[in-house]
């Protein structure tokens, strides 16, 4: 999992909230969950292992080709599009085309993270990807066909069943963002420029105000992610992601070239699990968002057992921890950090831990709507 978080040790010591912080942060700052991976300044340009060819919708190899000038009527095309077919126009190009992308991650109170993204699409129909982080001593996910390989500093490498490789940018945004309708709504704001290009602006909404939410830009040329922000209630800015260089190649990137598959790490053995039983529900969720994992797990830095499970919409996952009262450590928390809601609830049966990237009224209402499976509180 990505090395990546200290949270509030002096404030939490050594109770075991602690551990549970620390593991939910790693969850839900790396989108990639059972995997792994992991803007407002646009004027960092993040250091490539290779001179960034600008922007440009078809390039070889060895020369990127300009983009010729739109025609009013192609320009008037585009602009007719619902948000339904500029989201498909996204999945499409980003499963189907040989690409080259420069973009950085930035919230208000941090640095910038440089990232470089690559996707291949061969001739057989298979396709590989890369994801590299620019900054310090470098991370880098490699994808061949539906295995995910890791490299890390100080971690031996290690590989992963997966179809995508999961970084800042929400997967389900990318390769399946019609699946987000029953929890969002998709907006279409008009024409924008960003980064020199034109664009199409759509935000994204919570349908029951239960979450943040997004303005996303599009690439009306090629349908590519040139801009995301998130935003509170209030509207303010949380995090952005923007792109700094695009480029779209007629061949793949010659760095998959390069990678000899057999000399990846085996993918982990990943036997079945079969969902434990939980004594407890919760009653209220946010409009979309399922159970799409649950578990027992025993607390290391205090040999707790407590019940754990992990809800999504696509966009967003939230982490719920029960345990009984009797077994609790330490007083209710409510705690944000960067992006990230810690609420925990004791009452005089359990005590309950939410953490996700939500307001903190709906972790609130997640935590009090929890039953045991005999419908009593």
């Amino acid at each position: 999992m990505v090395k990546h978080v200290e949270v509030c040790t002096s404030v939490l010591r050594s109770n075991w909230r602690a551990m549970i912080v620390s593991c939910a942060i790693l969850m839900s700052s790396s989108a990639f969950a059972q995997q792994v991976v992991t803007g407002d300044t646009p004027e960092q340009q993040p250091q490539t292992a290779e001179p960034d060819r600008a922007f440009s919708d078809t390039a070889t190899d060895d020369q990127p080709a300009a983009i010729p000038e739109a025609s009013s009527q192609t320009t008037d095309t585009r602009e007719s599009l619902s948000t339904q077919q500029w989201l498909a126009r996204l999945a499409t190009v980003s499963q189907t085309r040989n690409f080259q992308v420069s973009f950085v991650q930035s919230r208000p109170s941090g640095e910038a993270i440089p990232y470089l993204w690559r996707h291949a699409h061969l001739a057989d129909g298979s396709t590989m990807e890369q994801l590299n982080l620019q900054n310090g001593p470098g991370r880098e996910l490699i994808r061949v066909g539906d295995v995910v390989s890791v490299f890390e500093p100080d971690v031996p490498p290690y590989s992963l069943r997966a179809g995508h490789i999961s970084g800042p940018i929400p997967s389900e945004l990318l390769y399946q963002p019609l699946q987000l309708k029953d929890a969002y709504e998709f907006v279409s704001v008009g024409r924008a420029r960003v980064a020199g290009r034109s664009a199409q602006q759509i935000r994204i909404v919570s349908r029951d105000n239960s979450r943040f939410s997004y303005q996303l830009w599009l690439d009306e040329q090629t349908g590519m992610l040139l801009k995301l922000n998130m935003l509170d209630l209030q509207g303010k800015l949380l995090e952005q992601i923007q792109v700094t260089s695009l480029t779209i190649m007629d061949k793949p990137h010659e760095y998959f070239s390069r990678i000899n598959p057999s000399s990846l790490p085996k993918p982990m053995a990943m036997s079945p699990r079969q969902p434990r039983a939980h004594g407890w529900e919760v009653s209220y969720l946010p409009n979309g968002m399922d159970e799409v994992r649950r578990d027992i797990r025993r607390l290391s830095l205090t040999g707790q057992v407590v019940e754990y499970k992990m809800f999504s919409d696509g966009l967003v996952d939230v982490s719920v921890y029960v345990q009984p009262a009797n077994e609790a450590i330490g007083s209710d928390l409510i705690l944000r950090h960067d992006l990230n809601t810690f609420l925990t609830l004791t009452d005089g049966k359990v005590q309950v831990t939410v953490v996700g990237k939500v307001p903190l009224k709906t972790a609130n209402a997640i935590a009090t709507s929890l039953t045991s499976k005999n419908g009593n509180p």
